[in-house]
């Protein structure tokens, strides 16, 4: 019988808990950056360059957002060396498209997505 890894996705109290330090670990080697925060299913990069948000019904699944002032250039560089880094780590990271984000008071950030 082949045992779980439940270091990935654990379901306790309809909480998600993800494997964080190894999706930190494909940041920093996928793009030199590390994470500079991270909310329930989303984790943003330094510099608000890109956000990974968590496939709830597939852990080893990542979407991947840029943010809009990211150069095109930059962004599939970026994003080659990310995929590239995840499929070593059995992990997959998909582009979903790109972001904006706006100050709405002194402490909350608004969050805009926007698909390709």
């Amino acid at each position: 019988m082949k045992k779980a890894d439940k270091s990935i996705s654990t379901a306790v109290n309809g909480v998600e808990f993800y494997n964080l330090e190894k999706v930190r670990f494909i940041i920093k080697d996928g793009s030199g950056l590390d994470i500079d925060y991270a909310y329930e299913d989303l984790v943003f990069s330094e510099h608000g360059i890109f956000i990974f948000q968590f496939d709830v019904k597939s852990p080893d699944t990542i979407y991947c957002w840029f943010n809009q002032d990211c150069m095109e250039t930059n962004r599939i560089t970026i994003l080659n060396s990310l995929i590239k880094t995840a499929i070593l780590n059995k992990m997959k990271i998909m582009y979903k498209g790109i972001f904006n984000m706006s100050q709405k008071e002194e402490d909350q950030i608004s969050v805009n997505f926007m698909d390709n």
